[in-house]
């Protein structure tokens, strides 16, 4: 097995690959309400949970699920030797006073909607790299907080045009560790950031598509497999639109997916409910990997699939200022054992 990251290789091979011992999730009214509801552990029905502010919702489903995966692991705040997480909001704060009220040493990440795959390939590289013995990944994102920040006041009821995204309301957590019982995760490949020049921040989807399928080709270019070598590719939040264009990107590429290729965004609304393109948001794969992929994994439908959690990398100020949207796709391994 090649030693881990040599020769220019943006992929790096686990030797001793680290176990996701323990899961959390919690999802708003409208994700439980969706086809894979009956796989998260709790649904809120009320998306201001019992607080005053939507900001102050999300940081408390952010910590709940905190708190349960590292209960699930039969483990204690002071065991966890790093906490890595993030959210959409400005300078991350929902990470941030979580990290305060947990004590954890904390690092902060911000890949939008890509941090739960970032977070899970660092804390792999924690991991096997002999820095860590457990480390706690982390994410949430909420609809009112993010759409209020990045387009419109959630009260204008501003009319979103077919191609746009629903933000997923929730959090998600992981637990892993050197050693112990459950999926392992075998191989990160760090992305690069493409920009093709996509500037609608409302299209999301066709500003990651770039990035999602030049990860997804270096990947099998690094490993030197095929795509019939995993039971499932699935990407974070490309939604319908942009995994028609991951797909056509790949094939120019020389990779045929078509048969083994879904995507968070889509899985987790149903076309009743009204959600356009699909989910989006750091949630969407946090949530949908920490539910259900995990548990089909665990079930043996699953044996090994390639994750690659997509980030759009605007800010309020870039779009005013009349820039691009900027992608990142960061994969991750995850197979059972």
């Amino acid at each position: 097995m090649p030693a881990p990251k040599k020769n220019g290789l943006q992929t790096v091979w686990f030797q001793n690959p680290p176990v996701i011992i323990s899961t959390a999730t919690i999802v708003g009214s409208k994700e439980g309400q969706g086809p894979l509801g009956h796989t998260f552990d709790k649904v809120v029905e009320d998306n201001y949970y019992g607080e005053d502010t939507w900001e102050k919702a999300e940081r408390r489903m952010l910590k709940e699920v905190m708190q349960n995966a590292i209960q699930r692991a039969n483990l204690q705040p002071q065991n966890i030797d790093y906490l890595l997480a993030g959210d959409l909001l400005n300078q991350i704060i929902s990470a941030n006073f979580v990290a305060r009220d947990l004590g954890i040493p904390f690092l902060g990440l911000y890949g939008a909607c890509s941090t739960m795959y970032e977070g899970l390939a660092l804390g792999a590289m924690l991991i096997d790299g002999g820095f860590a013995d457990y480390v706690l990944v982390g994410v949430s994102s909420h609809n009112s907080t993010a759409e209020r920040q990045y387009r419109y006041p959630t009260e204008q009821g501003v009319q979103r045009p077919l191609y746009a995204s629903w933000t997923v309301t929730g959090a998600a957590a992981a637990v892993l560790a050197r050693q112990g019982s459950g999926p392992v995760i075998t191989h990160a490949t760090i992305g690069k950031v493409v920009d093709l020049g996509q500037s609608d921040p409302m299209n999301m989807g066709a500003a990651m598509a770039p990035a999602a399928a030049d990860t997804m080709a270096r990947h099998l270019m690094d490993t030197r497999r095929q795509p019939a070598y995993y039971d499932l590719f699935i990407t974070g939040d490309l939604g319908t639109y942009g995994r028609e264009l991951a797909l056509k990107l790949m094939q120019q590429k020389g990779y045929d997916i078509s048969d083994r290729f879904s995507d968070c965004g889509i899985l987790i609304y149903s076309p009743e409910q009204d959600a356009h393109a699909g989910g989006s948001g750091c949630a969407c794969a946090g949530v949908v990997t920490c539910g259900y992929l995990i548990q089909e994994i665990k079930a043996g439908r699953l044996k090994r699939i390639l994750g690659v959690a997509t980030g759009a990398l605007l800010s309020l100020c870039s779009y005013q200022q009349g820039e691009t949207i900027p992608g990142i796709a960061h994969a991750v391994v995850i197979e059972g054992r």
